[in-house]
């Protein structure tokens, strides 16, 4: 599949009314001719709310995971659910990643689209006809390669009847749950046995290892995360002794999340020789753009410093549309623009609208969202009037590419050099 013609196909979609803040004199240009003529974010007729994301910031934290894979010796999938961009996971790719985790169906189809080759699907797949898709893709690309989880005798019963008459078998790993009250997942080693001896009755499904989300530990702390993980890791050791893993050329454990990759590389750096070579494969995909709140205090480099640092790269811009009292403004930004599932938006900086100069946003904090409107409290001193722009930082990577189809990609100085497509 020919990824880097549907990734540079991306920048021919003409400028119109399906993306949100686009200049409205833009009308008629495609993508790649409104990059390539570099306006400004703030003067280059930009509408507000306008979500931008960092290109220094996307650069640096793409780097910074490329060099603590290779120098932890992890292949690297990054959760493409973050971002859902074609141009992020091309770039990914780049930068080393082995492939792209998915955690839907839906989400497989959109990196086919784009000549994904490598997709690690986070979870069991029990409808049949997204089953009949990846046999599809299987049959037709003798390169192409997925894995997915198991973690029930029944899920590998709708499976193997899904799959029948498949010229290759899908490649499955069985996932160890968190806990009792986590997520997904078989919740013994007993268990995970029985999905693997269930695997092993069937033309349809092979068994390439073991894998799991360190991020669902109930109560999790570095010695209940650190414990889990080894519980992983001896779970495919006796599978390996017992022969579970069969032909497979190489045993695959992965987990991963945004919050504990560092317990992750510790625990993996200590996993035995085995009959085969082990694909240690972590997934931490919200470090593209990283964020203002959850996964900023979350980020295992706070614990690690010495590995580096990420750099929240989206500052969503709104302007100041009302100012009723002293104490009291709103901005034309609401939960249509911004991510607001964990945390509220920050206000960071003011762009004056009379002079266009830049100040810190003190004494300015968003206090709730509307649909369409940002409350905001102003102490006494503050500078806002009708007009400014705010610039806010954002929680949660997650549920904040979902809400913007095409995103402004804007240097230091305010020159927008691309922009970013997502497929939610």
């Amino acid at each position: 599949m020919a990824a880097d013609n549907a990734v540079a196909r991306l920048a021919d979609e003409p400028v119109d009314h399906r993306f949100k803040a686009l200049p409205p004199d833009a009308a008629g240009l495609t993508v790649g001719e409104l990059a390539a003529s570099r306006r400004n974010l703030f003067t280059g007729g930009f509408t507000t709310p306008v979500l931008a994301l960092s290109a220094e910031s996307v650069e640096h934290n793409l780097v910074l995971l490329e060099t603590y894979s290779q120098r932890h010796g992890l292949a690297f999938a990054p959760h493409g659910k973050t971002s859902m961009s074609p141009q992020l996971f091309a770039r990914q790719l780049e930068h080393g990643a082995w492939g792209i985790t998915a955690a839907v169906p839906h989400q497989a189809r959109v990196y086919r689209a784009y000549g994904i080759r490598r997709i690690f699907l986070a979870n069991e797949v029990v409808d049949a006809a997204a089953l009949r898709w990846i046999a599809g893709e299987l049959d037709a690309d003798p390169e192409f390669r997925l894995i997915c989880y198991v973690d029930s005798v029944r899920g590998v019963e709708l499976m193997d009847e899904a799959l029948r008459g498949v010229s290759r078998p899908l490649d499955v790993v069985v996932e160890l749950g968190a806990g009792d009250d986590a997520r997904t997942g078989a919740r013994t080693e007993a268990d995970c046995a029985a999905v693997a001896d269930a695997v092993a009755a069937t033309a349809t499904l092979r068994l390439v290892g073991v894998a799991g989300y360190e991020g669902e530990v109930p109560q999790a702390d570095a010695e209940r995360v650190h414990d889990w993980l080894r519980r992983l890791v001896a779970l495919a050791a006796d599978f390996d002794r017992a022969g579970r893993f069969g032909a497979a050329e190489e045993i695959v454990i992965s987990a991963g999340g945004s919050a504990w990759f560092d317990a992750v590389a510790d625990v993996f750096a200590d996993i035995p020789q085995l009959s085969t070579p082990v694909l240690k494969l972590l997934r931490s995909g919200a470090y593209v753009s990283h964020d203002d709140g959850h996964y900023r205090h979350l980020t295992p480099f706070n614990r690690v410093p010495e590995e580096g640092a990420l750099q929240p790269a989206f500052r969503l811009w709104a302007q100041v549309v009302s100012r009723p009292s002293a104490e009291q403004a709103f901005v034309n930004a609401g939960k249509r623009d911004a991510a607001y599932d964990l945390d509220l938006p920050k206000a960071q900086v003011v762009r004056a609208a009379r002079t266009g100069e830049t100040r810190p946003a003190d004494g300015i904090t968003v206090t709730g969202l509307s649909d369409q409107h940002g409350w905001l409290r102003t102490e006494r001193g503050a500078e806002l009037e009708v007009g400014d722009w705010v610039g806010m930082g954002l929680s949660h990577p997650c549920t904040s590419f979902d809400k913007w189809q095409l995103i402004p990609v804007v240097e230091a100085d305010g020159t927008v050099t691309d922009f970013i497509r997502t497929f939610f």
